[in-house]
């Protein structure tokens, strides 16, 4: 049924309208909008309305899922609006299309039985400032412009339309209907009744969405872009693969999933490693190739396939011939090369053993690291290194959990795969050096890999499966003990390298250094002769340290200056004694290690052992008029200084035995001073000494011979054993001195001299104070 009338004038005030409830939609004035009908309510005002010729208002619900609204459920202002067009559908419903005549505002509900009425007061629309009125229109139109272009929902026609419009209502209303926007945003802008607030709330919304679909457009346009180059480029690979097979470049083996399938089978993995690596191979063939997730697998499947599971080197060990290499390759330390030719006695004799864990401690220099390589050649196996200076992260040891971006295996699993053997020498240097933050603690990490019991069943947070590691030959090297974490040292077999003795760093100069830097620089044999007091001089003036770091460096600079000389045509021989050193490489750094040839009153000489050596204490000892104040000087540890309160009691408990005035304390104060104070001095091995120097300071009697000490003292007057023997003794022969008094029970370090050093010394060994101040004082 349809029906075409001349339009109605909008209601009065008061008058009584056909009710139209809307669920969710808003009508606005002068728009016509078709509206589909279907409550009996609802279809008795359509019926009302057309038989009555009058307009139907329509007002939408506050609740939408209302089948029957009350009136609180409705809104109050509406529309009212003619009934142009009615058309019956198929289900019963009715389509109605309708022209909004005016804004109106529910007076009163006539809701009873029969047709819903309101009583409706006609809301007409205001204008306030003409210019800002003209502004906002502008603004508008240029706004719902961009608006039409972004969305394309919008008719050109209709746009077109709109921008002839010269009234700011029927402008305002027409935009409001063709915005996309809540039902309750619609609702808000139909109870405007001023002109300018609607402009100016229309102009935010048309903001707001502009910015939103400029966004909408921006982020389409990525998408689109990523999607047409991932399409290029499988199209690309798919059509790659067809030229391939149609050249016959690829056949069934070079298959990629083919060429996985067959790492697997030959990588001779454990049961449990080859039935994880077969779960993962599935889920590998049923993805895309061009998934980032197949990637990831990819590379998991190939770690697995290239880790050595039953890859060993063949032990071909000869004791004479591991004996002869060790000794090629390094000078002395002899106590670690007997400690690793007996693992390879064992290793010998019983295939099964365990791999060892040794822990070579020492300073820089002393060939802790080329140890390791050494070890490797001897034995015939593979050789790798990691280095845990400043490690601070968990997973550089365990590695990363394949959940990350870029995700790796740790360290230890990377150098494994390297070595392509389960059984190498695999050396961890530095493993004092490392630390602990918030990324979790290296060392723990390190406890299972060093543990005989526990590294059969190693796991690598990226593998996700266990390792053998118990064939292994682990090397640690440290340079500071106290510095390994207690449990991991617990783990470990600590062998100590001490640092080189003066002759031990003669031989290594002759039969290493002086040879491999005289090729290094392009030299002959017949160009260069260090001669021993060069060598010497070298040794003792120009460095201080446990190892030949430094000495090779000054050897290459004597070598490099005899170089240029042979480059600029010199033909002679260069024998290079002690004043040529001193030529060639400007002033002595250090001074050289002197004693006191003739005795002085108030001084002993004491020894010490540093990580560079030994060396020689001079301890003075000066008496002044005071009331028995002692006074320490020369940068001294709490030790020392406790050393010196110990032998200062201990002589005024004994001053009558000692032949020192009781009251001493009373009128004297005592100043001990030990020289070179900018280096820090500490331990107890100094406590012989600091007494005699006391004690010679008090009687004014000299020791009766230049002679050294060392020896921990007590208050009730024993001498106990002290370290470093070899040291101090070496540092006592290069001073001049032959007379050593030492602790009784430091007999048993005498092995450790060497015999043509020890041949020149006269040992006095004590137990007493009693007895070393006799070998001293006579």
């Amino acid at each position: 049924m349809s029906r075409k009338r001349e339009t109605n004038p909008a209601p009065g005030g008061g008058q009584r309208l056909p009710l139209l409830p809307l669920k969710d939609a808003v009508v606005f004035p002068h728009m016509v909008v078709p509206l589909l009908v279907g409550r009996p309510a609802s279809l008795a005002a359509v019926e009302e309305s057309v038989t009555s010729e009058q307009p139907l208002f329509l007002c939408t619900q506050q609740d939408p899922n209302a089948e029957e609204p009350a009136a609180n459920d409705m809104y109050r202002i509406g529309v009212a609006a003619n009934i142009l067009q009615t058309l019956r559908m198929p289900d019963g419903t009715l389509k109605v299309v309708v022209e909004g005549l005016g804004r109106g505002k529910i007076e009163q509900f006539c809701l009873g039985e029969g047709v819903a009425q309101v009583v409706v007061k006609q809301m007409r629309s205001q204008s306030e400032n003409e210019q800002d009125l003209k502004g906002l229109m502008r603004l508008t139109l240029n706004l719902f412009g961009e608006y039409a272009r972004l969305s394309q929902r919008i008719a050109p026609e209709i746009l077109m339309a709109v921008e002839n419009m010269d009234d700011a209502d029927v402008l305002a209303d027409t935009m409001c209907a063709y915005l996309s926007l809540r039902v309750d945003e619609r609702q808000q802008l139909l109870e405007m009744i001023s002109v300018n607030a609607r402009l100016e709330r229309i102009a935010a919304v048309l903001m707001r969405e502009n910015e939103l679909m400029e966004i909408e457009k921006t982020v389409r346009e990525r998408v689109r872009e990523q999607m047409e180059r991932s399409q290029r480029d499988h199209y690309l690979h798919e059509q790659l693969k067809v030229i391939h097979q149609e050249l016959g470049n690829r056949d069934e083996a070079g298959d990629e999933f083919s060429e996985i399938k067959g790492m697997i089978a030959k990588a001779k993995m454990p049961k449990e490693v080859r039935e994880k690596a077969e779960k993962e191979y599935t889920r590998y063939e049923r993805m895309p190739l061009m998934s980032p997730e197949a990637s990831v697998i990819r590379t998991y499947l190939e770690w697995l396939c290239e880790m050595p599971w039953d890859k060993r080197s063949k032990d071909e060990i000869d004791l004479k011939e591991a004996k002869r290499m060790l000794d090629e390759d390094h000078y002395g330390l002899e106590k670690v090369k007997e400690r690793i030719l007996e693992f390879l006695a064992v290793r010998k004799l019983s295939k099964g053993v365990r791999g060892p864990i040794l822990c070579l401690v020492g300073a820089p220099g002393v060939g802790k690291t080329s140890l390791g390589a050494s070890v490797a050649r001897a034995m015939k196996r593979k050789f790798v290194r990691v280095s845990l200076g400043g490690v601070r992260d968990e997973a550089e040891i365990r590695g990363h959990r394949r959940t990350y971006i870029g995700a790796l295996p740790g360290r230890i699993v990377q150098s494994m795969k390297k070595a392509g053997v389960k059984n190498p020498v695999f050396l961890l240097d530095e493993v004092d050096k490392m630390s602990i933050d918030f990324r979790g603690d290296p060392s723990s990490a390190l406890l299972e890999v060093l543990d005989p019991q526990q590294n059969k069943h190693f796991s690598d947070h990226y593998l996700e499966v266990e390792f053998d590691l118990s064939e292994v030959f682990f090397i640690a090297t440290a340079n500071d003990e106290t510095e390994i974490p207690y449990a991991l040292h617990d783990r470990m077999e600590v062998v100590r390298l001490p640092g080189y003795t003066q002759h031990e760093k003669e031989e290594i100069a002759r039969g290493f250094l002086i040879p491999a830097q005289i090729k290094t620089s392009g030299l002959k044999k017949r160009h260069l002769e260090v001669l021993p007091e060069a060598l010497d001089t070298i040794i003792q003036r120009y460095t201080r340290e446990a190892g030949v770091r430094e000495l090779e460096r000054q050897l290459a600079n004597v070598c490099r200056k005899i170089a240029r000389k042979v480059s600029e045509g010199e033909k002679k021989r260069h024998a290079i004694d002690e004043t040529t050193v001193y030529a060639l490489l400007g002033p002595p750094i250090y001074s050289a290690i002197r004693s006191e040839t003739v005795p002085r009153t108030g001084v002993a000489v004491g020894l010490a052992w540093t990580q560079s050596g030994g060396d020689i204490l001079l301890i003075e000892t000066s008496t002044m008029k005071g009331k028995g104040k002692l006074s320490l000087t020369g940068r001294l540890g709490e030790v020392m200084k406790e050393s010196a309160e110990a032998a200062y009691t201990f002589i005024r408990a004994h001053a009558k035995e000692l032949g020192v005035s009781p009251d001493f304390y009373k009128n004297l104060d005592l100043h001990v001073h030990v020289p070179e104070g900018a280096i820090p001095k500490d331990g107890p091995s100094a406590g012989v000494a600091l007494i005699a120097s006391m004690l010679s300071a008090l009687t004014q009697k000299a020791p009766k011979s230049p002679l050294a000490m060392t020896g921990e003292i007590t208050l009730l007057g024993r001498v106990l054993p002290v370290g470093g023997i070899k040291e101090k003794v070496m540092a006592a022969h290069r001073s001049g001195l032959r007379h050593v008094v030492l602790p009784r029970e430091n007999e048993k370090d005498f092995p450790d001299i060497p015999q043509e050093i020890r041949k020149d010394f006269t040992f006095t060994l004590v137990d007493e104070v009693s007895d070393a101040l006799a070998a001293v004082f006579g």
